[in-house]
């Protein structure tokens, strides 16, 4: 019985050409995510409207959306709503956000790469974080998703760094970039994406306009981190030179404004205590507050301390 000469399925039939078991099919229905069938008698029977809906379905759930999510986007289609600006607005955020291209790697120009002694709890680590990846059936072979962050970990080997090291600070460093790229999401959401994300799920044309825009602020993430690295390496370098060549310069004046960056929860606590247009001046306050109060604990101590040590015979 061929796909193509028979439009019409038992539930069995029907899981065997899409791939799904009876029971997710069952379950689907349950949910309202597929159309029930034809009852024909005691048997139910489904045609290729049901195969073509659990195709959707397992293509959505492979691009990360929840059974929700796609309840809501299914919907939608049966309202006369295409999917293909929601698809597109998919395709474009989960699309590479580099120019760069993977590369392979053996593990035998791996371990000459770094110094030539083979290092497997080290492979280990690599792979744990993503920066090397195993390729299945090749014990030998290692997929490289950045070549330049493994090109960075060996002139950083070759310089005296240990691999633990350089791990380590990877992950301070990783942990630190998904907040600077959380950041910004929420920002560019609130700023720019509100508008088309609106509607659940967006209409084709929101969709297509909101994919445009991803398209051209995708590198603005890059160039801002970037551009702020540069200078910060530029103050702090200079001024650990300074320190280490024992070099006078002028007090820093310090007058200036400066950021500092808060997790998310904490700007959400506050939004909530005292609304957005005011938490710059509570967070503000509470710092020059708690300065103050760590001042005058010190002040405090000290002079405990001196009236101590004067009245020792």
């Amino acid at each position: 019985m061929s796909e193509q000469s028979v439009a019409e399925y038992r539930i069995e039939d029907l899981a065997h050409h899409s791939g799904a078991t009876v029971r997710t099919i069952r379950a689907y229905q349950d949910r309202g995510l597929l159309p029930k069938p034809e009852r024909r008698g005691r048997a139910n029977v489904y045609g290729s409207t049901h195969l073509a809906r659990l195709r959707q379905i397992a293509d959505l759930l492979d691009r990360g959306y929840t059974l929700a999510s796609i309840k809501e986007l299914l919907e939608a289609w049966d309202a006369g709503r295409g999917l293909g600006g929601v698809l597109g607005l998919v395709a474009e955020v989960q699309g590479p956000w580099t120019d760069e291209e993977a590369a392979r790697i053996t593990r035998a120009d791996l371990d000459r790469k770094f110094g030539g002694k083979p290092d497997d709890a080290a492979v280990t680590e690599a792979v744990d974080l993503g920066v090397l990846e195993r390729v299945p059936g090749h014990d030998d072979e290692f997929l490289v998703p950045s070549p330049q962050e493994l090109t960075v970990a060996a002139e950083l080997y070759a310089a005296g760094v240990p691999l633990l090291a350089i791990s380590a600070h990877l992950r301070e460093l990783r942990g630190q970039v998904e907040h600077i790229a959380s950041r910004f999401l929420e920002f560019t959401t609130e700023h720019v994406f509100a508008r088309y994300l609106g509607h659940r799920p967006p209409t084709d044309a929101d969709a297509a306009e909101a994919a445009s825009l991803v398209r051209r602020l995708r590198p603005l993430a890059q160039q801002t981190v970037d551009a702020e690295l540069a200078r910060a390496m530029r103050t702090f370098a200079t001024r650990h030179l300074q320190e280490h060549l024992g070099v006078q310069g002028p007090p820093p004046v310090d007058s200036e404004p400066r950021s500092v960056t808060l997790p998310p929860e904490t700007i959400r606590a506050v939004h909530r205590l005292v609304g957005q247009e005011n938490a710059a001046a509570f967070i503000a306050a509470a710092t020059e507050r708690e300065v103050q109060a760590r001042t005058l604990d010190a002040l405090t101590s000290n002079n405990c301390d001196s009236r101590q040590f004067d009245q020792r015979p």
